[in-house]
Protein backbone atom coordinates (compact mmCIF):
# COMPACT_ATOMS: atom_id res chain seq x y z
CA UNK A 1 0.00 0.00 0.00
CA UNK A 2 1.40 3.22 -1.09
CA UNK A 3 1.19 6.10 1.28
CA UNK A 4 1.53 9.79 -0.65
CA UNK A 5 2.45 12.06 1.70
CA UNK A 6 0.79 15.53 1.36
CA UNK A 7 1.42 17.54 4.23
CA UNK A 8 4.87 17.57 6.28
CA UNK A 9 5.71 18.44 9.79
CA UNK A 10 7.08 22.04 9.00
CA UNK A 11 3.74 22.31 6.80
CA UNK A 12 1.73 21.70 9.44
CA UNK A 13 3.53 23.86 11.44
CA UNK A 14 2.72 26.83 8.92
CA UNK A 15 -1.20 25.78 8.76
CA UNK A 16 -1.45 25.38 12.29
CA UNK A 17 0.04 28.61 12.52
CA UNK A 18 -2.51 30.57 10.79
CA UNK A 19 -5.08 28.64 11.92
CA UNK A 20 -4.09 30.15 14.76
CA UNK A 21 -3.64 33.44 13.80
CA UNK A 22 -7.25 33.40 11.84
CA UNK A 23 -8.70 32.14 15.56
CA UNK A 24 -6.97 35.29 16.82
CA UNK A 25 -8.27 37.64 14.58
CA UNK A 26 -11.81 36.08 14.99
CA UNK A 27 -11.87 36.51 18.61
CA UNK A 28 -9.32 39.51 19.26
CA UNK A 29 -12.24 41.13 21.75
CA UNK A 30 -12.93 38.20 24.00
CA UNK A 31 -11.22 37.65 27.04
CA UNK A 32 -11.87 33.10 26.72
CA UNK A 33 -12.23 31.08 24.19
CA UNK A 34 -12.57 27.36 24.31
CA UNK A 35 -11.05 24.80 21.84
CA UNK A 36 -12.39 21.55 21.81
CA UNK A 37 -10.70 19.10 20.31
CA UNK A 38 -12.41 16.09 19.03
CA UNK A 39 -10.79 12.58 20.72
CA UNK A 40 -7.72 11.93 19.34
CA UNK A 41 -6.06 13.44 16.90
CA UNK A 42 -8.85 16.89 16.81
CA UNK A 43 -7.61 17.31 20.17
CA UNK A 44 -3.54 17.00 19.62
CA UNK A 45 -4.36 19.61 17.16
CA UNK A 46 -6.24 22.14 19.37
CA UNK A 47 -3.39 21.47 21.54
CA UNK A 48 -1.01 22.60 19.01
CA UNK A 49 -3.02 25.40 17.88
CA UNK A 50 -3.75 26.44 21.83
CA UNK A 51 0.03 26.52 22.35
CA UNK A 52 0.43 29.24 19.57
CA UNK A 53 -2.68 31.12 20.62
CA UNK A 54 -0.68 31.28 24.03
CA UNK A 55 2.07 32.96 22.21
CA UNK A 56 0.50 35.86 20.61
CA UNK A 57 -2.65 36.48 22.66
CA UNK A 58 -3.28 37.26 26.41
CA UNK A 59 -6.60 35.55 26.32
CA UNK A 60 -7.49 33.10 28.01
CA UNK A 61 -7.58 29.10 26.11
CA UNK A 62 -9.54 26.66 27.93
CA UNK A 63 -8.84 23.00 26.67
CA UNK A 64 -12.03 20.64 26.07
CA UNK A 65 -11.57 17.04 24.31
CA UNK A 66 -14.75 16.05 23.16
CA UNK A 67 -15.56 11.94 22.72
CA UNK A 68 -17.55 10.98 19.91
CA UNK A 69 -18.08 7.62 18.79
CA UNK A 70 -17.11 7.87 15.43
CA UNK A 71 -18.94 4.92 14.18
CA UNK A 72 -22.40 6.09 16.47
CA UNK A 73 -22.75 9.06 16.56
CA UNK A 74 -26.42 9.24 18.26
CA UNK A 75 -24.51 7.62 21.50
CA UNK A 76 -24.20 10.27 24.61
CA UNK A 77 -21.01 12.96 23.84
CA UNK A 78 -18.86 13.36 26.70
CA UNK A 79 -16.27 16.75 27.06
CA UNK A 80 -13.85 16.81 29.79
CA UNK A 81 -14.64 19.97 31.09
CA UNK A 82 -18.41 20.73 32.52
CA UNK A 83 -20.99 22.38 30.73
CA UNK A 84 -20.67 25.25 33.01
CA UNK A 85 -17.37 26.09 31.97
CA UNK A 86 -18.51 26.22 27.93
CA UNK A 87 -21.80 28.25 28.50
CA UNK A 88 -22.15 31.61 27.11
CA UNK A 89 -18.34 31.55 25.51
CA UNK A 90 -16.56 31.47 22.22
CA UNK A 91 -16.07 27.88 21.02
CA UNK A 92 -14.04 26.75 18.56
CA UNK A 93 -14.57 22.78 17.28
CA UNK A 94 -11.20 21.17 16.36
CA UNK A 95 -10.76 18.22 14.32
CA UNK A 96 -8.56 16.42 12.29
CA UNK A 97 -10.16 15.33 9.27
CA UNK A 98 -13.47 16.82 7.79
CA UNK A 99 -14.98 13.21 5.88
CA UNK A 100 -18.60 13.07 6.01
CA UNK A 101 -19.48 15.60 8.54
CA UNK A 102 -20.64 13.57 10.67
CA UNK A 103 -18.55 14.19 13.61
CA UNK A 104 -18.10 17.64 13.02
CA UNK A 105 -21.94 18.34 12.99
CA UNK A 106 -22.78 15.70 15.79
CA UNK A 107 -19.78 17.72 17.29
CA UNK A 108 -21.46 21.00 16.75
CA UNK A 109 -24.96 19.82 17.99
CA UNK A 110 -24.02 18.70 21.18
CA UNK A 111 -22.67 22.55 22.36
CA UNK A 112 -25.45 24.01 20.66
CA UNK A 113 -27.73 22.88 23.60
CA UNK A 114 -26.31 25.91 25.41
CA UNK A 115 -26.26 29.11 24.27
CA UNK A 116 -22.98 29.92 23.28
CA UNK A 117 -21.28 33.59 22.26
CA UNK A 118 -20.13 32.39 18.99
CA UNK A 119 -19.15 29.13 17.42
CA UNK A 120 -16.61 28.46 14.71
CA UNK A 121 -15.15 25.11 13.78
CA UNK A 122 -11.33 24.14 12.23
CA UNK A 123 -9.94 21.27 10.61
CA UNK A 124 -6.37 20.44 9.23
CA UNK A 125 -7.70 18.67 6.28
CA UNK A 126 -11.33 19.03 4.40
CA UNK A 127 -11.59 16.37 1.99
CA UNK A 128 -15.09 17.67 0.55
CA UNK A 129 -16.69 14.72 0.68
CA UNK A 130 -20.13 15.92 2.98
CA UNK A 131 -22.95 14.41 3.44
CA UNK A 132 -24.21 16.92 6.07
CA UNK A 133 -24.50 20.98 5.73
CA UNK A 134 -21.39 21.52 7.47
CA UNK A 135 -18.39 23.33 6.84
CA UNK A 136 -14.81 24.54 8.35
CA UNK A 137 -14.65 28.13 8.88
CA UNK A 138 -10.95 27.42 9.26
CA UNK A 139 -8.99 24.64 7.62
CA UNK A 140 -5.37 24.02 6.87
CA UNK A 141 -5.82 22.34 3.48
CA UNK A 142 -8.59 21.18 0.79
CA UNK A 143 -8.00 18.17 -0.54
CA UNK A 144 -10.50 16.60 -3.30
CA UNK A 145 -9.94 12.52 -2.84
CA UNK A 146 -12.07 9.63 -4.50
CA UNK A 147 -14.66 8.01 -1.93
CA UNK A 148 -12.20 5.17 -1.51
CA UNK A 149 -8.88 7.10 -0.53
CA UNK A 150 -8.27 7.34 3.12
CA UNK A 151 -6.29 10.21 4.62
CA UNK A 152 -4.65 10.10 7.98
CA UNK A 153 -3.14 12.62 9.96
CA UNK A 154 0.14 11.33 12.27
CA UNK A 155 1.15 13.47 15.19
CA UNK A 156 4.56 12.25 16.90
CA UNK A 157 7.33 14.94 18.35
CA UNK A 158 9.12 16.71 15.10
CA UNK A 159 7.46 14.20 12.68
CA UNK A 160 3.87 15.22 12.27
CA UNK A 161 2.32 14.64 8.92
CA UNK A 162 -0.55 13.88 6.73
CA UNK A 163 -1.04 10.81 4.07
CA UNK A 164 -3.44 9.57 1.31
CA UNK A 165 -3.76 5.78 0.64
Amino acid sequence: MIKNIILNHQEIEHKTRRIAYQIYETFVDENEVVLAGIASNGFLFAQKIGQILNEITDCKIILCEVKIDKTNPFSAITTSIKKEEYENKCIVLVDDVLNSGTTLIYGVKHFLNVPVKKFKTVVLIDRNHKKYPVKADFKGLSLSTSLKEHVQVVFEDNNDHAYLV
